[in-house]
């Protein structure tokens, strides 16, 4: 591979419909300033990511949601993703679109991420303008808003899927651990803004005034980011459609590059290769005649086969989403009752006392210092990724991903058992380290399994059917789910922990606990690639 790196104008790619979803020969070098646009959806939704955090609860509350309905909210989007998430990404890998494999699906769920702010930020405010009578506005205003929330949460959890796949369909290795660092970075950077957006008391300035309410104003502040972001990200790097694209190109010689393996049929590049005619020409003849093979492949691709695949993928695919799926309920447990522990536990706050006692505004101060925290984590997680850089050079990936676990359960027990104003908003910074490398050690380790199968399949032609349904798309869905398998986990679970013990001190020891768990089966069984 390294050697074609001084010749990217040549370098083809082997289409996923003939022998199934793996690149064997690496894209080009990308340009820096084409990560950096490809990492502004990460920004895009993690900012909007932060300004749900710190209002989808007000607006709930606002529109007089039942708390026998919150469960449904919560459950919803992510029992949704853990089911489609796999099906869906399978069917990028095998899309057809001129527009490429990943983009179609980025841009819908983007679209659907605008849809559900829209919904849950201002459903409230245009049921009140359309409906006078107050029963019909009550429930209408309820279901608007519970149907924004859970159109949001899926949509933004499910495009992290598509965007990874994306990532590495189009770039080469180095690029791919690039790409992954400064996905990380812009992670963290939406997340600081979203959060420093949120903490602003919009509605005593000119803004706030102009369009009634805060939500509208953090609205407009959302769409405008998310779709700014998106449009520079489904513009940085052009994907190349899965269509034989040697259809009419006259017969040449050769390039000078090393032949590819001999099973190929046909061949794609980027969209400037195939205009330039960089296509083999005997490849090409045997596209039509295999045509029928893919098309066959294609029709195959149903919901029972996509289990099978799933089942039976290698062991290091399933002990990597093994300890992603630890590493997300850890981080979950802490993040979602993070504001609420600082409230109650650090201020010795009480959200059940009357809103004008001193109980409940000491209360209100510590969730409001919480937010702080968690804007924070947001900042380290930026540095942190910049920093990984660096750091993988001199402790590996293995040293990378042992870290942002052992720390992290650290930092958590240690607030657990001392709970402090100061020590608790310094070790946030070590939810950063845990944040970034949950954002890109598991991906890059998929990137180095992709790339040892790769270089498999280029000296042992076929391979295991049942993994010829797994692609980029499905690996990276699959590993994906595991953070809605998460949720599910510590929404059903937490809420009994806090019934039983009585404090929510516990849910921050059980994720010290879960991360030190999850030190071990890191170093124990996952694998990495030399």
């Amino acid at each position: 591979m390294g050697g074609n790196s001084g010749q990217a104008s040549h370098h083809i790619y082997k289409s996923l419909a003939d022998d199934g979803p793996f690149d064997p020969v690496e894209p080009p070098k990308r340009p820096t300033s084409r990560l950096i646009m490809h990492s502004m959806a990460m920004f895009g939704r993690e900012f909007c990511y932060a300004v749900e955090a710190a209002y989808v609860t007000p607006v709930l509350l606002s529109v007089g949601l039942p708390n026998s309905l919150y469960s449904i909210v919560w459950f919803l989007s992510p029992i949704l993703g853990f089911l489609l998430q796999p099906v869906v990404g399978s069917a990028s890998d095998h899309c057809r679109s001129r527009w490429g494999r990943r983009r179609p699906y980025i841009l819908t769920l983007g679209v659907m991420m605008l849809v559900g702010m829209a919904l849950y930020l201002n459903g409230d405010t245009v049921v009140a303008a359309l409906i006078a009578n107050p029963r019909r506005k009550l429930v209408w205003a309820i279901s608007v808003t519970m149907i924004g929330v859970v159109l949001f949460d899926f949509s933004a959890d499910f495009i992290d899927g598509p965007i990874k796949a994306y990532l590495f369909d189009v770039c080469c290795h180095q690029d791919k651990e690039k790409g992954l660092h400064y996905h990380a970075l812009f992670t963290g950077f939406g997340g600081a803004m979203g959060y420093l957006l949120g903490a602003i008391d919009w509605a005593h300035l000119e803004l706030g005034r102009l369009l009634s309410t805060e939500f509208q104003v953090m609205f407009l502040f959302s769409a405008l980011v998310l779709t700014l972001c998106f449009i520079v990200h489904l513009c940085s790097i052009s994907e190349v459609p899965l269509t034989d694209v040697a259809k009419g190109v006259p017969p040449q010689p050769p390039p000078q590059d090393p032949p590819l393996s001999s099973d190929g049929m046909y061949e794609y590049g980027s969209i400037k290769e195939v205009k330039n005619g960089y296509v083999n020409p005997e490849l090409a003849m045997q596209g039509a005649k295999n045509k029928n093979h893919a098309e066959q492949t294609r029709r195959s691709m149903t919901l029972k086969s996509l289990l099978r695949a799933l089942v039976n993928m290698p062991p290091h695919y399933r002990y990597l989403c093994i300890s992603h799926l630890i590493g997300w309920t850890a981080f979950l447990s802490n993040m979602l009752f993070f504001t609420d522990f600082m409230g109650q536990i650090v201020y010795h706050g009480d959200p059940y006392s009357a809103h004008n006692s001193t109980e409940f505004l000491i209360y209100e101060r510590g969730v409001e210092v919480g937010c702080w925290g968690l804007c924070i984590n947001s900042i380290f997680s930026s540095l942190y990724s910049y920093f990984q850089k660096v750091l993988v050079s001199y402790i590996g990936l293995k040293g990378l991903y042992f870290t942002g676990y052992l720390l992290f359960g650290l930092g958590t027990g240690f607030i657990g058992l001392f709970p402090n104003v100061y020590s608790t908003l310094v070790l946030c910074s070590l939810f950063g380290v845990m944040s970034s490398t949950l954002y890109t050690v598991p991906f890059n380790l998929i990137t180095e399994y992709h790339r040892e199968e790769e270089k498999e399949r280029q000296q042992v032609p076929g391979g295991d059917p049942d993994n010829s349904m797994r692609g980029k798309g499905m690996d990276c869905a699959t590993l994906t789910c595991m953070v809605q398998l998460a949720q599910i986990l510590v929404g059903g679970g937490l809420g009994f922990l806090v019934n039983t013990a009585g404090s929510v001190v516990i849910v921050v020891i059980t994720a010290s606990a879960v991360a030190l768990i999850g030190c071990c089966f890191v170093a124990l069984f996952v694998r990495y690639v030399d």
